[in-house]
């Protein structure tokens, strides 16, 4: 039994008769009935009442038959949504797109890009999951997502990935702050202040606590949050000092960028994985966000 002969039942039962149905498919009427007969002999039943069809020449179908066309009426209208929505979805009028991005850039960078693409492809559906960068790189391992924005530490062979940018790490200090008036801030002097951190699970908070380990140095942490403007706030009221992409500072902030010495630069990679086929709202995503960087 496959997909043609079902369509060659629904075809002879909506047209009442074989020369009908024949006409219909645009097939000779013997390569119908020899199509209706393979698909009875298939299933070691009679469909077709040929008997009832000689003496009162009206099609009639046995309870199999009946049976049958009930499911083949629905396997080809499945069919048909199923060819229709896969169309669509190459011609890029329907389809999702689910990407985990560090809370930095899901709050800083994306959104305008986020509206432009949606802009370009307003039948798209964006999913935007945000969260730490070892929140989004589990997101991707766990296939919860299907592109995420990732750091260059995080990439294996598991990965395609494309560098997407590279961002300056800055320390943020209040205006007032002792800090305010140095031109760049080496690491023996950052961990010399009270410390606004984000929690576990972002990239930022371990590689400040990596860098104090390396130099022998304790991290004075005074502050945890995950909430960005809330960490602009206590820095802004010099309560402590915290390092961000460069990016995060705005100019109505209230807060100075210092530079590490030497500079530091954080590469993101966007990223998905080798086994797992992109579907073309996917591409079309990852090309739309390396041709705006």
């Amino acid at each position: 039994m496959d997909i043609k002969q079902l369509k060659h039942l629904d075809a002879l039962i909506s047209s009442g008769s074989f020369t009908k149905a024949a006409h219909q498919l645009n097939i000779a009427q013997p390569a119908l009935s020899q199509s209706i007969k393979r698909l009875e002999d298939s299933l070691g039943v009679t469909l077709v009442d040929r008997g009832a069809l000689k003496r009162s020449k009206a099609l009639s179908l046995t309870a199999e038959g009946k049976a049958l066309h009930q499911h083949a009426a629905l396997i080809i209208k499945n069919m048909a949504q199923a060819e229709a929505h896969i169309k669509s979805m190459a011609n890029l009028t329907k389809g999702e797109v689910r990407i985990a991005v560090p809370g930095m850039l899901g709050s800083f960078y994306l959104p305008s890009r986020l509206m432009a693409f949606r802009h370009e492809h307003p039948e798209l559906k964006l999913s935007l999951y945000e969260g730490g960068t070892r929140d989004t790189l589990k997101m991707l391992q766990r296939e919860d997502v299907d592109i995420a924005i990732i750091t260059a530490n995080d990439l294996n062979e598991h990965f395609e990935s494309h560098l997407l940018l590279q961002e300056q790490m800055v320390v943020a200090v209040g205006k007032h702050h002792p800090l305010s008036a140095e031109p760049s801030i080496p690491l023996e002097l950052f961990f010399q202040h009270d410390l606004v951190l984000f929690k576990q699970g972002y990239f930022h908070r371990e590689w400040m606590l990596n860098q104090a380990k390396k130099l022998g140095l304790t991290a004075n942490i005074a502050f945890e949050t995950n909430l960005i403007n809330l960490i602009k706030q206590v820095v802004a009221q010099e309560y402590g000092i915290t390092s961000v992409l460069e990016m995060v500072i705005e100019e109505h902030d209230n807060i100075l960028a210092k530079p590490f010495e030497p500079p530091v630069f954080l590469d993101l990679h966007i990223a998905w994985k080798k086994q797992r086929p992109m579907s073309k709202a996917d591409r079309a995503f990852v090309d739309f966000l390396m041709q705006n960087r």
